[in-house]
């Protein structure tokens, strides 16, 4: 929907065409159809063992969901009567499988996000770090949307989260003896459902890769110290290098009012700012922004960077989180129009290419952009959030 607005604004596609696509583009209940943000967490649940296996894949109103929720209030008994508790099932090899599978299926970029913050939950050291040690290893397999070509159902048809799981486990990619929610280990759970090998359309072999590396990748450099998310789930060999011009705003809105006017030129880099977890407040989601660049014509000849972060439908040349936000004096605060921009996935490297005489001359007096909010819950939240790359979390202890 949110291309087709682009789109319409672009001139391809007429009003009536617009609002054809507006009201049939999500038929019937449940989450959005593609490998987006829920259907990634859904999965990585199973990966974590804190999900029943096979729980992910099965569309809403399917009635294999009324077993699922008969067979959760039965594993969470079984886990009393065991003493199974959150911690004996949230280790570090169980965080490893969750990576490995997000990459495997080309998961949403919001998945590093929230495994930064359920690990911190849980007491387990997670970094960044760890996704690209992952990454370099578990190739991207599931050719879901939104950079590939199938839905969540055609998941559920070929065997769905499982038939992952176990591909990535025989060939050593998973740890199959961490404890889960059913009171057994991965590995017992997989044995016991035996899932069918990958289909080779919807899941390929590990043989036959869609990337040999994985789906989701942590850039740093001059202008993410402390690193930003990219999803190369969707882009070309060719489309993973890219220097442009930048663009910048300190909000979406700026940004997209640009890219509906026309405004925004091939080559270039939006850089939108201050909406990171502090300068937002809350990081809110960038869908309509991405969707309209591509709608517009804009989305293999521009590139996008934020301290923000996306939706799970995002695709294309779009690196978020990136870390130290604007509000928090990063790199990030003092691009400005004009300046060259060069992003190299094969090097996992962001760069700003301002040489440091000349960033130093832009940090003196520099003022971050006043708080949007000072009081109430964002306010609260903006005063005790901390960066992306930690998972925006706000226990201070």
């Amino acid at each position: 929907v949110f291309e087709a607005i682009g789109a319409c604004a672009a001139g391809t596609i007429t009003e009536d065409e617009l609002g054809e696509i507006e009201r049939n583009a999500c038929p019937g209940e449940g989450a959005c159809g593609g490998m987006f943000t829920a259907n990634t967490m859904s999965s990585i649940g199973e990966a974590l063992g804190l999900s029943l296996p096979g729980s992910a894949s099965a569309p809403a109103i399917d009635p294999r969901r009324e077993d699922d929720a008969r067979r959760a209030g039965e594993a969470v008994v079984n886990m009393l009567r065991l003493g199974i508790r959150p911690s004996d099932i949230l280790t570090k090899k169980a965080f490893e499988n969750a990576i490995a599978l997000a990459n495997a299926l080309g998961g949403s970029t919001n998945a590093v996000l929230h495994l930064l913050a359920i690990a911190h939950e849980a007491r387990v050291e997670l970094d960044l770090d760890d996704f690209n040690r992952i990454a370099a290893r578990v190739p991207h397999i599931a050719d879901m949307k939104p950079g590939g070509q199938f839905h969540m159902t055609d998941l559920d048809r070929v065997g769905g989260v499982p038939v992952v799981l176990k591909h990535l486990l025989d060939a050593g990619l998973l740890h199959g003896d961490v404890m889960t929610c059913t009171g057994k280990t991965m590995a017992e759970n997989l044995a016991e459902i035996n899932p069918p090998q990958p289909d080779g359309v919807v899941v390929h072999p590990l043989s036959q890769p869609i990337n040999a590396e994985g789906g989701l990748l942590i850039l740093r450099g001059s202008l993410a110290p402390k690193g930003s998310v990219v999803k190369v789930a969707g882009l070309s060999q060719e489309q993973r290098l890219f220097e442009g011009t930048a663009r910048v705003f300190d909000d979406e809105d700026g940004a997209m009012v640009a890219i509906m006017n026309g405004e925004i030129q091939p080559n270039t880099v939006l850089v939108i700012r201050y909406e990171g977890p502090k300068g937002g407040p809350g990081m809110r989601e960038m869908l309509a922004i991405t969707g309209a660049m591509k709608g517009a014509g804009r989305g293999y000849d521009c590139a996008l960077i934020t301290d923000g972060r996306f939706s799970g439908g995002t695709w294309g040349f779009c690196i978020g989180h990136v870390a130290p936000e604007a509000v928090d004096g990063g790199p990030i605060a003092f691009v400005r129009d004009g300046d060259k921009i060069k992003v190299d996935v094969a090097n996992l490297s962001l760069d700003l290419l301002v040489d440091e005489a000349e960033m130093n001359r832009r940090r003196q007096g520099w003022q971050p952009n006043p708080p949007r909010y000072t009081s109430g819950v964002l306010g609260k939240y903006a005063r005790l959030a901390q960066g992306a790359e930690k998972g925006a979390i706000t226990n201070l202890l």
